[in-house]
């Protein structure tokens, strides 16, 4: 297609801001910047802002897979009306310090000697204490439980918690520090990783948690959305209620629905098992080889059936 207007240029939608590329740069840790945008009314996002009202902060938690970051990221741009100044994004793991996340100190940039700086936490702490209209400010933490939470938020988290906001307390550089009631926090975690029982001791009366599940109703909308096949959508579903039922009694079985989220047809589901799923399968099963048996079996027939599927449609269109 030719250029109808002379001395025009096409733009993509990364150049006009509303690509994939910018959705990145919103959300952060989603690892789906093509996923659809959290509507305001959604039900999500008001048991969110209900709960951060009550509570110091909200922790979303459950298997990878499940939209973790994505809501948390959604959730925090809609809060602050898309204001980025009003938002911050951090990934804890396990060199993540005080240092990082309250105040440190950092060496000069020509090497002669050390500056103070504050971290991201005291930086969106002054942005909430001096904004006049008291309009939320955001933080959202992923993977919480990566870290040693109590290293890492030293003397504010006995301050985070609702009750305690607006007490000034003393940092170790001496300074003063108040956190502000307009000041939310948005956490996620795996509650399959080792520290996850370290932060349930030190947030259980802080932060309400909410859990995020895999789930099949989304899991049918994202096929929808991207035009599988209707046969191959319902076996996969079938398959995936099976598998995560598992998950009761063996909760490294749970597969998130988002890892479905570029499935369009049998080539690329397979693809989702070949470099992804079948690592999972394998580490959850690994001492179970009749279930480890049954489960991958179970994967075969929802391919061979949508490999028989294709080649029947190529012979009626013949």
């Amino acid at each position: 297609m030719t250029n109808l207007i002379a001395d025009s240029r096409r733009l993509t939608a990364d150049e006009l801001g509303i690509g994939s590329d910018a959705r990145i740069a919103v959300s952060h840790g989603s690892s789906a910047p093509d996923a659809p945008l959290l509507s305001s009314e959604d039900s999500r996002l008001k048991e969110i802002a209900r709960l951060l009202d009550q509570f110091g902060g909200v922790i979303l938690s459950g298997p990878p897979g499940t939209s973790k970051s994505w809501l948390a990221g959604e959730a925090a741009a809609l809060l602050t009306d898309g204001d980025t100044d009003r938002q911050a994004f951090i990934q804890f793991h396990a060199s993540y310090q005080f240092e990082d996340f309250m105040e440190g100190f950092r060496p000069k940039k020509n090497g002669n000697g050390f500056i103070q700086k504050k971290g991201v936490f005291l930086q969106l702490v002054e942005a909430a204490v001096t904004d006049m209209q008291e309009r939320p400010h955001v933080l959202v933490i992923d993977e919480l439980s990566r870290a040693d939470v109590g290293r890492v938020f030293g003397e504010a988290l006995t301050y985070i918690e609702k009750s305690k906001r607006g007490i000034p307390f003393t940092l170790p550089s001496g300074d003063e520090c108040i956190i502000p009631k307009n000041l939310w926090l948005i956490a996620t975690m795996n509650p399959l990783d080792r520290g996850v029982d370290d932060v349930d001791a030190a947030f259980e009366r802080r932060f309400a948690k909410i859990e995020m599940l895999p789930d099949t109703d989304t899991l049918r909308k994202i096929l929808s959305a991207n035009g599988a096949p209707e046969g191959l959508t319902n076996r996969l579903l079938a398959w995936f209620s099976k598998t995560n039922a598992r998950a009761k009694n063996n909760p490294a079985a749970s597969i998130g629905h988002a890892y479905f989220s570029s499935v369009v047809d049998a080539d690329s589901l397979q693809d989702v098992w070949k470099y992804q799923l079948h690592y999972l399968i394998d580490r959850a099963f690994k001492y179970d080889e009749p279930t480890h048996k049954e489960v991958v079996n179970g994967w075969n027939k929802v391919l061979a059936t949508s490999q028989a599927d294709d080649i029947l449609d190529t012979g009626e269109q013949s």
